[in-house]
């Protein structure tokens, strides 16, 4: 368990969603194991005796997202409600304690996988795994990313940003670092691929690429490729960049079970598979991307928050097709 729990230590600090000896994570084995003494833990303990969970995760965000849940908390009242359709369907808001006391958090936790706790991080817990809270972790930075840049959007198109809001705004993107590049295109594998070793070395390798790059988040996405008849396929629920004995061979006739672990998004990537000559599909939410699906010059729009189901205009940025939300 010990080892379990510093893998995710480390996985928050090399993804730069926490500091250096910051998250406060704990998991019951025989007992309650936590990666470091705290404070703190005299609070969170009491969670594990009053909710039915497993595992639990505790930091302050990194900047900008710091900053970012701060700014959110002030005006969100009891929850932040991302508009955004991946959080929206998983997580629905992310509710806000504003003391951080079991009495406060418990009832919060028990009907959501998180609760923020402004000035102070955000709390989530796991049911049966570790692997949930760090998750749920995750979901928050980049839900609450996407929300602070898609309101500063709005409002701007709207003319009403505040003084203070232009200066958090610039406040956050000092704080934000280049964009990923790929100089040198040798770095990931070419194909066409042959056999079924060199695609899955050829998937784990992007998977990987991807993540590492912080173009996308580790849980945020999908990757597969086809190989005659058989389409390689992330599982659900699977690392992007840990996909090693993650990935399944689905016919594209549907006579094998192997798509019963498959990515949810099975269906989407047959159906390319089977009507393109496309060969490799991969999936992804990279923040600005679902930002700028997000972003509308409809004022009086009629299904406003409801755009990503209804929207029925045809809407591209740069020549790219945009599927709202």
């Amino acid at each position: 368990m010990e080892d379990l729990i510093r893998k995710y230590e480390r996985k928050l600090i090399a993804r730069g969603l926490s500091r250096e000896r910051e998250p406060l994570l704990g998991a019951m084995d025989a007992e309650l194991v936590w990666n470091r003494k705290d404070g703190s833990t005299a609070v969170l303990e009491k969670l594990f005796r009053e909710l039915s969970i497993t595992a639990l995760l505790f930091s302050r965000p990194r900047e900008p997202w710091g900053t970012i849940i701060d700014y959110l908390c002030e005006t969100a009242g009891n929850a932040i409600y991302p508009e955004d359709s991946e959080t929206r369907t998983f997580f629905h808001d992310f509710p806000i304690a504003r003391s951080f006391s079991a009495s406060a958090l418990a009832p919060l936790l028990k009907g959501r996988k998180c609760v923020i706790v402004p000035g102070r991080g955000v709390v989530t817990t796991g049911t049966v795994s570790l692997e949930q809270a760090f998750v749920a972790f995750n979901s928050v930075c980049f839900a609450s990313f996407v929300a602070f840049f898609s309101g500063m959007l709005t409002m701007q198109r709207q003319g009403r940003l505040t003084e203070r809001d232009l200066k958090t705004l610039n406040h956050v993107a000092d704080m934000i670092g280049e964009s990923a590049s790929f100089d040198d295109p040798a770095e990931l594998a070419t194909g066409p691929f042959r056999h079924e070793h060199d695609v899955c070395m050829a998937m784990e390798e992007a998977g990987r690429t991807v993540v590492s790059r912080n173009l996308v988040d580790s849980y945020f996405g999908n990757l597969s490729y086809r190989l005659g008849d058989i389409l390689y396929i992330s599982q659900t629920g699977s690392s992007l960049d840990e996909l090693r004995g993650c990935i399944d061979p689905c016919p594209l006739d549907g006579s094998s079970c192997a798509g019963l672990t498959a990515s949810s998004e099975l269906s989407l990537h047959l159906e390319i598979a089977r009507s393109t000559e496309m060969k490799a599909i991969l999936h992804g939410h990279p923040c600005f991307s679902v930002i700028i699906s997000m972003d509308c010059d409809i004022d009086d729009c009629t299904i406003r928050g409801d755009c990503h189901r209804r929207c029925p205009r045809e809407r591209s940025f740069a020549g790219t097709p945009i599927l709202p939300g």
